[in-house]
């Protein structure tokens, strides 16, 4: 029983969370298209921070024996993009020309992990999701018209991996390392203006694409015991998504730079993302 309530709790809170993000997004984000998994993985790691918390009956946990722990955290997201224009197409004879845009956004989720021995050596393994909604964009991609934007998104981040701690009385030092997963959007927008008419979107050198793209991540941490069962927790993470290629002037009607073939021409778009939170965690015995 309780574990039907904590995931019932769970999935109520889940709706709630969909319905006020949806009222939000109204008007201030109506043209950028958002995908049904947006928070998929959220919405999971909630109904295991209940599920952790309805079987938690035993708060705290033995240093000899196998932990489990579950927590939320807020934090910063600082999301880093580099867009190269390959064959010089939009910053017109510049070929490889790179551009960065990023930003920081407020974060929030949440983890759940295990601890335990292995002759003498702490270690733990963890997963974890994070929102947050994280985007940038730039206009510089022409940077003589002004009339092509790159924007990107992270629409959620998860992680699972594992590493080691070393215990220094009640304050525990951990760095682990694994698999990162985000959904990303990434997106250049093309306008052509006119003085006879309105201006338009030339989809013939724009694109859109929302993906889920794996890549790899690093962490480091410290987390002080607060009681037996409840820890403070600080960390850092860096979080490598690798590159990925897009093409616009897909009717190759136009050249790829000054005397270049007539053909698409390539965009190569790379992102990384750094993350520090702060996290309460709850702590029990396995």
């Amino acid at each position: 029983m309780e574990i039907y309530n904590a995931l019932s709790l769970a999935s109520g809170l889940a709706a709630r969370i969909r319905y006020e993000k949806k009222r939000m997004d109204v008007g201030s984000r109506a043209g950028r298209g958002r995908d049904s998994t947006s928070r998929c993985p959220l919405v999971i790691l909630l109904a295991l921070l209940m599920l952790a918390a309805a079987r938690g009956a035993s708060a705290g946990c033995d240093e000899a024996g196998p932990c489990g722990y579950a927590g939320a955290f807020v934090g910063s997201g600082r999301m880093y993009t580099r867009i190269v224009d390959i064959d010089g197409f939009a910053n017109w004879g510049h070929p490889g020309s790179g551009l960065d845009y990023a930003d920081v956004e407020l974060v929030g989720g949440g983890l759940v992990g295990t601890r335990f021995d292995v002759g003498g050596a702490l270690l733990r393994i963890e997963v974890d999701a994070t929102a947050g909604g994280m985007a940038a964009a730039t206009n510089r991609l022409d940077p003589a018209g002004l009339d092509e934007t790159a924007e990107s998104e992270f629409r959620w981040v998860a992680t699972a991996g594992g590493g080691i701690e070393r215990a220094i009385g009640r304050v525990a030092v951990f760095a682990t390392g694994g698999l990162a997963i985000a959904r990303i959007a990434d997106s250049v927008t093309d306008v052509d203006y006119s003085r006879t008419g309105p201006p338009r979107i030339d989809l013939d050198d724009s694109f859109h694409d929302v993906s889920t793209d794996i890549g790899w991540q690093v962490r480091i941490g410290v987390e002080a015991s607060l009681t037996a069962a409840w820890a403070l927790r600080l960390d850092a993470s860096y979080l490598d998504f690798g590159r990925r290629a897009y093409e616009v002037n897909r009717s190759g009607d136009n050249r790829c730079g000054p005397g270049g073939p007539r053909r698409p021409c390539p965009y190569s778009v790379r992102h990384e993302l750094g993350l520090v939170r702060l996290a309460v965690v709850y702590r029990f015995a396995l």
